[in-house]
């Protein structure tokens, strides 16, 4: 199995942003031991500031892999573009949240990609990532 976590915007900056929603683990530790403990999925990376940047990476991704975990930051809330991407390819995506959204700020209560996407999971900070490596791998 092959999936693809990619994040959005600002999340290179995990383990120093906003420690107190974010965490404060660097999201390369929490990966390494995300590939410890899941050696039989090959989970490869890739974070841009960038919505074209993603959107290609989607387009790559969601023709030769099993599955993309999907953190798109604030893109989740105004990107048609990136839900045209995800509805475009085959592979499912899991759109994935560190906080919960919905006791945030009104407007990341609405997601542009959750409609496209096989599956959400917030609030359960980087442990949100693993649920949904572990949903993708089970289907």
């Amino acid at each position: 199995m092959n999936i693809l976590i990619l994040n959005g915007p600002n999340l290179n900056l995990l383990g120093t942003r906003e420690t107190a929603i974010y965490g404060e683990v660097p999201f390369e530790e929490f990966l390494a031991g995300l590939r410890r403990r899941h050696p039989a999925i090959t989970l490869d990376y890739y974070q841009s500031n960038h919505e074209g940047d993603l959107i290609d990476k989607i387009h790559e991704a969601g023709f030769s892999r099993d599955g993309i975990v999907l953190n798109a930051g604030a893109y989740t809330h105004t990107s048609v573009a990136l839900a045209d991407a995800i509805a475009a390819v085959p592979a499912p995506v899991v759109e994935v949240h560190i906080s919960n959204t919905a006791r945030r700020e009104e407007f990341r209560h609405v997601s542009r990609l959750a409609a496209a996407c096989a599956g959400v999971i917030a609030g359960f900070g980087l442990d949100s990532y693993e649920l949904a490596v572990m949903a993708l791998a089970r289907r």
